[in-house]
């Protein structure tokens, strides 16, 4: 007994699309290597990896969250987060370099009010943070 099998020819595709795929193939599995969460600086923990730049210079505890400040050289930034992510309620984070207006992120947020940053090279800044009502606020600090 034997079988009517037909070969079946496998047409290449034209050179355009081939030198396209060539590109994109490579680029989008980098994109999705940079989009996809996995294993970081947090070791898979809850607490994610900083969103600001520099070095943690100060962490401010409140009752319902902590107000976070990182400096580089030039540059202090901040960020509140509250101490149970969940739904959204108002949160804040200011940071007022000396001798400037203060710099205000202000809503309703689920985990964490900013970052903020603001030029601060040889300045002392003042920062307060707030979530739900209650905060914190420092005097003239990073001097």
């Amino acid at each position: 007994m034997t079988t009517d099998r037909s070969e079946g020819h496998h047409r290449p595709a034209p050179a355009p699309a081939r030198a396209l795929a060539r590109v994109l193939v490579p680029l989008l599995a980098a994109l999705a290597l940079l989009l996809l969460p996995g294993p970081g600086p947090g070791g898979g923990t809850a607490d994610a990896a900083s969103v600001c730049n520099g070095r943690p210079t100060r962490t401010i505890a409140f009752a319902t969250g902590e107000l976070r400040l990182y400096r580089t050289r030039q540059y202090v930034c901040a960020v509140t987060v509250a101490k149970r992510p969940g739904p959204r309620r108002p949160m804040a984070v200011s940071l007022q370099p000396r001798g400037a207006r203060p710099v205000v992120r202000a809503g309703r947020f689920d985990r964490q009010a900013g970052p903020l940053t603001v030029h601060a090279l040889n300045r002392c800044v003042k920062a307060t943070g707030s979530v739900a009502g209650r905060g914190t606020a420092t005097g003239w600090i990073l001097c």
